[in-house]
């Protein structure tokens, strides 16, 4: 009797453990890969045949690759089926957000958004999919949002079937990226006149999985750590900045440290989170617009409204030719639109309000993710007035050839001053992102900058 009272005693607490840890119920993660996409996506097409069912995203053989890792386009030959203009806008609204109904305004002569036809290309390997159940299953925030618990076995898409605003944001933040990799390209904020000066950048990420001799205490709560450094122009060569994020940033808030190259000094760098000023951006991007938003949620109340059709920035493999040069793409008030491509796709919708007593320079931010990938596509930010000051886009691609969703750059357009910035545009570079690149725990310290920052 008492054996009997001992087990149901003990089960009673191993179902309450379940039920605690439990993101979603299990009827619910069994949707992925079924009624629902393994990242949580719909599977089923649109009632009108507009999007398709999502059947796998692209094969990584999808089209040939350079020497040089620069991705083919696997739609060569396919035309717009329409392209909005400021004139034609209003037919198309209810599908357009409001920061590119913004541009359309702003630049009426030439912000265009050529339509084409909607391939669900987006996709991660067999591996990265089954740690998505193992997310959907287990993860739970930490008390606030601003962090993940029993996310380590997974390590990504915490929450592919999202119940708050916070969650989708986190999504975004742990989506998977390739493993470590290594890429060159540039940042340029044009002038009025489309005038600009190419800052050169190499990025290195190494992720946890990846890093054979990092401390597993430190692993456990480790999300990335990220370097950086600048390889011209001659006045900032050789500065570099050196990010380790955590998972729970609470616990552990983000650390940062700068090694400028003509102080030859390696200094703390607390101001390279939230609204901190962006590396080299000439004021137009906060270090959390970087990746279209990063860092900590914590400044934000965070608001899932729900999921709706959009035209958004997608298969954007012309963009991103190494045919093309820089002063083909950079033009006066915006990248060139005759060379984007947007398509038809559902979108989830997120807003993150200021918190009272809390500062950033955006009051309000409204976040679009596509729902194939849960990368953060379209950004409308807001000032303290309330007014829509900047918007920022993200030119998707899926680096098929590694199974990642990802950008062929990010811009980010200031309504007010007629400027933007963009950066990732690798088209003249000697290569495109390398991925698989051995990383170690020693590379990443800050006692390594001053070797990373020989000019």
């Amino acid at each position: 009797m008492k054996t009997t009272s001992k087990l149901i005693t003990a089960l009673t607490f191993s179902l309450l453990a379940s039920s605690v840890m439990a993101a979603v119920p299990a009827s619910e993660v069994a949707k992925l890969g079924t009624s629902l996409t393994p990242l949580g996506g719909e599977m089923a097409g649109n009632a009108d045949g507009t999007i398709p069912a999502w059947t796998g995203g692209l094969p990584v053989d999808a089209a040939p690759v350079t020497s040089n890792g620069f991705l083919g386009d696997p739609f060569p030959n396919e035309k717009p089926k329409f392209i909005i203009t400021a004139q034609n806008m209003d037919q198309y609204k209810d599908k357009l957000s409001p920061g590119m109904i913004a541009m359309l305004k702003r630049y009426p002569d030439t912000f265009k958004m050529p339509v084409f036809e909607t391939h669900r290309t987006a996709t991660v390997p067999k591996d990265i999919q089954e740690r998505a159940k193992i997310s959907a299953a287990k993860t739970t925030l930490v008390e606030g949002g601003n962090g993940l618990k029993n996310f380590t076995e997974s390590r990504y898409y915490p929450f592919p079937i999202p119940q708050s605003g916070v969650e989708a944001v986190w999504n975004h933040t742990t989506r998977y990226r390739g493993g470590n990799l290594k890429r060159l390209y540039i940042q340029a904020a044009p002038q009025t006149n489309g005038s600009f000066t190419a800052v050169n950048f190499e990025d290195e990420v190494a992720f946890p999985d990846f890093m054979p001799d990092l401390a597993p205490e430190r692993a456990s709560n480790a999300l990335l750590f990220f370097k950086q450094r600048i390889t011209a122009p001659s006045r900032l060569a050789g500065n570099v900045l050196l990010v380790h994020d955590s998972l729970d940033q609470v616990k552990d808030p983000r650390s940062a440290w700068i090694y400028n190259a003509g102080q030859r000094r390696v200094r703390r760098a607390p101001q390279v989170a939230y609204d901190g000023p962006g590396t080299a951006a000439d004021g137009l991007r906060t270090s959390d617009n970087f990746d279209m938003y990063n860092g900590a949620p914590d400044r934000y109340d965070w608001k899932l409204v729900g999921k709706r059709e959009m035209y958004i920035p997608y298969n954007n493999y012309r963009i991103a030719s190494p045919s093309l040069k820089y002063k083909d793409l950079l033009l006066a008030g915006h990248s060139n639109q005759d060379l984007a491509r947007y398509e038809l796709h559902r979108v989830w919708e997120v807003q993150a309000t200021l918190k009272s007593g809390e500062r950033n320079i955006y009051a309000k931010r409204t976040f679009f993710m596509d729902e194939d990938s849960w990368t953060i596509v379209l950004s409308d930010l807001y000032d303290g007035r309330g007014q829509l000051w900047r918007v920022g886009q993200a030119m998707m691609m899926q680096y098929y050839q590694r199974e990642v969703p990802a950008f062929a750059f990010e811009g980010l357009y200031d309504l007010i001053a007629g400027r933007y910035i963009v950066t990732g545009m690798s088209n003249e570079e000697k290569e495109f992102v390398q991925f698989g690149v051995k990383a170690s725990a020693a590379d990443f310290t800050p006692a390594a900058l001053r070797n990373a920052g020989v000019r």
